[in-house]
């Protein structure tokens, strides 16, 4: 990808610039556009703390990003991030942007002392489970992950 790259760690003035990417992505997953919606979603993380955020500016416009939600282990008494949100702008995609946000989130993580990233990738996404997968990631073959949908628009 030419042009200057710049990986970012999204603070509340950020909010705006990832708020239009994480619109794109609920898009990807089907889901009806609502940019006011996504800029409150993104605000209020982070304005409570509640998630971390790294996004890619290609040439000073965003294309990418990634957000970390945190949990603990009970069971191994220790911090555990759930990789929640991954997305490339189509344009930019294949340039290797998603891989340079996974390795930034898991430097990240092993700065902090956490045991473990987590996350989940859809079977047909072949390209995200190839990219994981390149950087050490292993499927959970120990464990069957459920969920329970507590209303019809829970994704």
């Amino acid at each position: 990808m030419n042009g200057k790259l710049e990986i970012v760690h999204a603070l509340v003035d950020h909010a705006e610039e990832v708020a239009s990417l994480f619109d794109a992505y609920r898009c990807w997953y089907g889901q009806e556009s609502d940019l006011g919606g996504a800029r409150t979603f993104i605000r209020q993380r982070l304005v409570s703390n509640e998630s971390q955020i790294f996004f890619a500016r290609h040439d000073d416009r965003a294309v990418a990003f990634i957000q970390l939600y945190p949990m603990f282990s009970s069971v191994c008494l220790g911090r555990v991030w759930i990789l929640n949100d991954l997305y490339v702008v189509e344009s930019a995609r294949r340039a290797g942007l998603g891989t340079v946000l996974l390795e930034t989130a898991a430097e990240f993580a092993r700065a902090l002392g956490v045991i473990r990233i987590q996350l989940e990738i859809k079977h047909d996404n072949t390209a995200a489970q190839a990219a994981c997968e390149s950087l050490g990631w292993k499927q959970d073959s120990e464990f069957l992950h459920y969920s329970l949908n507590m209303s019809e628009s829970d994704g």
